[in-house]
């Protein structure tokens, strides 16, 4: 039996996912999906575009390089034992009740996988949210909560694949939990508060039907993928696809080293990310971009700034430049815009045509 205190590192039984470096093209997906991965404060990532085009893959090849997280040995919500502020009831209280019999105190810690959760279009608000566990009521005469899928994604990603096509009652349930970070349940005679902080990737194609203003409202970042174009990069997905599928282990050992710079990146910029330098000029092309856009509210220039934040942290730089808020306004603003019923171009258009007229003063300046 492990002792009091001891770290235990918890491994992943299933198949090894595609490698994050190993995904062609796809440049502004991956680059939200990092920054997400170093500030999960911007909020999350919608993914809108067509079918098969690494979607899926690149938040769980993601998911799988990033260092392990810290929890609480037999906590269902995997909660972090150096934030008990942030903690469910059972853990600030200093043990967990989900202890099976025999293992250590609850003090003791596991090295977990970064949890990646699928939440089903056809799933019950019962399976999302958590409900009264049926068989130890029935055998134990016990009111006892079985946690659900919020549970399980805490401190991790929910990933909802074609999520313009969830039903409301989900959407609502959702736009409460990511505001607030806690699930909230009372029902069946229990009252159960646990914490529910995940990064929110919804991905799903457009033509299929709109998001709720409240859901998309939700995401930090909002990106739109095609299908390649060209030949040579249709060729490499097809290449690296089936060599992925046909050789899992021999095609990960491959791109191990390449996926491993990554992570080194990812935790240097998190330990960078909360000294970074915000200069005002970078603050006030922000708000200028977005009063020129008519972005509501001021949710616009937050995003802005944390994804710039993150992304210079990314790059190794401290200090956050107009060039680094170009680079992640389109990914920060696409979803947040007005539609002009006189104006037929795209979001993307709308925001360069911005963006040349924000930045007219010192366009490609570094701000000191």
């Amino acid at each position: 039996m492990p002792r009091q205190g001891q770290i235990r590192e918890v491994g992943s039984t299933m198949k090894q996912p595609f490698p994050f470096s190993a995904i062609v093209g796809q440049d502004e997906m991956k680059r939200a999906i990092l920054v997400t991965a170093v500030d999960p404060s911007v909020g999350g990532v919608l993914i809108l575009g067509d079918r098969g085009t690494g979607k899926s893959t690149a938040v769980r090849a993601l998911a799988a390089l990033l260092p392990p997280i810290r929890a609480t040995r037999g906590c269902p919500y995997h909660c972090d034992p150096a934030r008990p502020s942030l903690s469910c009831a059972a853990c600030r209280e200093g043990g967990c009740s989900r202890n099976p019999p025999g293992e250590a105190a609850a003090c003791d810690v596991d090295l977990i996988p970064v949890p990646v959760v699928d939440l089903p279009l056809g799933a019950t608000e019962d399976r999302v949210v958590g409900a009264l566990d049926l068989e130890k009521a029935l055998s134990q005469g016990q009111k006892s909560f079985e946690p659900g899928l919020l549970a399980r994604a805490n401190r991790g990603f929910l990933y909802i694949d074609e999520v313009n096509l969830l039903e409301d009652h989900l959407v609502d349930l959702l736009i409460d939990v990511a505001a607030s970070g806690e699930n909230v349940v009372e029902r069946e005679g229990l009252s159960v508060r646990h914490p529910a902080r995940f990064v929110l990737v919804g991905s799903g194609n457009p033509e299929e039907g709109e998001l709720r203003p409240q859901l998309l409202d939700r995401f930090g970042l909002s990106v739109d993928v095609r299908t390649p174009s060209d030949i040579p990069a249709r060729v490499e997905v097809i290449k690296r696809r089936d060599a992925y599928e046909r050789q899992t282990d021999a095609f990960c050992a491959q791109w191990k080293p390449e996926d491993q710079k990554v992570r080194k990146k990812i935790e240097a910029a998190r330990k960078r990310v909360a000294d970074m330098v915000v200069p005002d000029k970078v603050l006030e092309k922000a708000a200028s971009l977005c009063l020129q856009l008519g972005t509501d509210g001021l949710r616009g220039e937050l995003t802005l700034l944390r994804a710039a934040r993150a992304w210079a942290a990314l790059e190794g730089r401290t200090s956050v430049t107009t060039d680094d808020l170009r680079t992640v306004a389109p990914s920060s603003l696409r979803h947040r815009l007005r539609r002009n019923p006189l104006d037929d171009t795209g979001a993307g258009v709308r925001i360069e045509r911005a963006m040349a007229e924000a930045f007219a003063s010192g366009m490609g300046a570094q701000a000191a």
